[in-house]
């Protein structure tokens, strides 16, 4: 059932909280929340609260439709020359044979084994392997687009992507041109963590920063590319860490206008270097897509990435904001996997997507990597 003005502003009528009230008022008057705002709706909201607001903005953006996609995933390394805290995934080029690294040929008959198969996207990241340079992946990117043209590529974060560059020497608008030129569709939204320098420098202090994160993707944004973006939350950041995160997004976006979707990704404890830390409640979890939803007003899409999350959580953010849960996936994925999520094998058709939809009362809509609309079921 699509809620209601009228409902929602009873609901911010009776909040005692004078600033919750004032915040509640400016998101039903279609105003811009402040940075301030942002964070009090952290320290202050109540998981039902959020809850109303986030999915009153969701519906009056996209009603009941809930989005996914047929897509799989590439991950050509786990070996990497950083080493993130956080990952459970990289293995170090110091340790690369207890890795694995995938040539052309092989990727090339990952795309092969769909053939035939109604699948609109592929997803391609991975580690950074110094062998794998922008010329490797070029040549990857001509290969797929020669063997199959319709198929969209979204691949590589910055992270990836600025030490192509700076390996290859060419600055990161000649890089992406050459990238887009060879295939590359678009850019998924991997490596943000959370853009503050305090926080970055404990969890990932050797690779890209925020400004060269967003650099590439204004860049992806000015050749006419779309991009999407994430934030890793749950861990050592404040909530003003996690608002200033999400007022870069919102700042870039208001220039280039090339951002889909933003997705949240929750920090997972297994198998890393910040394994003492403990993982955020559930209840946590939600109130993110809440303020994600409410302070992103210019971004179309929330996304919950229901490999991370677990599809029961995943079914429940769609009433916090989410209006989009990923896709298939088809067990090629094994970055959250390795870090301890629920779902150890993430796979799941297309009738299971819909009943997944179904089960919450939401319309379930497979979409492209674009968001048009295939089919609304």
């Amino acid at each position: 059932m699509i809620a209601t003005m009228n409902d929602t502003e009873a609901i911010v009528t009776s909040v005692k909280d004078a600033d919750l009230q004032k915040i509640g008022n400016k998101i039903l008057n279609n105003e811009r929340i402040s940075f301030d705002d942002g964070v009090t709706l952290f320290k202050k909201g109540s998981l039902s609260y959020l809850g109303a607001l986030a999915n009153y903005v969701r519906e009056k953006k996209h009603g009941d439709k809930t989005y996914f996609n047929r897509n799989f995933h590439i991950e050509p390394t786990n070996v990497c020359v950083f080493s993130c805290k956080f990952c459970s995934y990289s293995r170090l080029y110091a340790h690369k044979e207890e890795g694995w690294e995938l040539s052309i040929d092989q990727m090339l008959d990952i795309v092969k084994s769909y053939d035939g198969k109604p699948v609109t996207e592929v997803h391609i990241v991975g580690g950074v392997h110094p062998k794998m340079n922008l010329v490797f992946f070029i040549d990857l990117l001509k290969a797929i687009k020669a063997h199959r043209p319709e198929l969209h590529i979204k691949g590589f974060t910055p992270v990836e992507l600025d030490y192509m560059f700076r390996k290859a020497k060419v600055s990161v608008e000649e890089g992406m041109r050459l990238t887009h030129e060879a295939g590359l569709d678009s850019l998924p939204g991997g490596g943000a963590e959370i853009f503050h320098p305090e926080v970055r420098k404990e969890i990932c202090d050797d690779k890209v920063d925020a400004e060269g994160w967003l650099h590439i993707h204004k860049a992806a944004h000015d050749l006419g590319m779309h991009s999407n973006a994430t934030m890793l939350y749950g861990h050592i950041e404040s909530f003003a860490h996690r608002i200033d995160h999400m007022d870069r997004l919102r700042n870039l976006q208001d220039e280039t206008g090339g951002f889909n979707t933003f997705i949240p990704l929750k920090f997972r404890n297994k198998g890393n270097d910040m394994s003492h830390i403990a993982e955020s409640s559930t209840i946590e979890d939600m109130k993110v897509y809440a303020v994600a939803r409410l302070y992103l007003d210019n971004f179309p899409h929330i996304k919950a990435y229901w490999p991370m999350l677990g599809r029961k959580s995943a079914q429940l953010t769609l009433s916090f904001g989410v209006n989009d849960i990923d896709g298939t996936i088809d067990d090629t994925t094994k970055i959250y996997s390795m870090a301890g999520s629920e779902e150890q094998s993430p796979t799941m058709n297309t009738e299971q997507l819909v009943t997944l939809i179904k089960q919450v009362k939401r319309i379930p809509v497979e979409r492209d990597t674009l968001y048009n609309e295939i089919n609304v079921f």
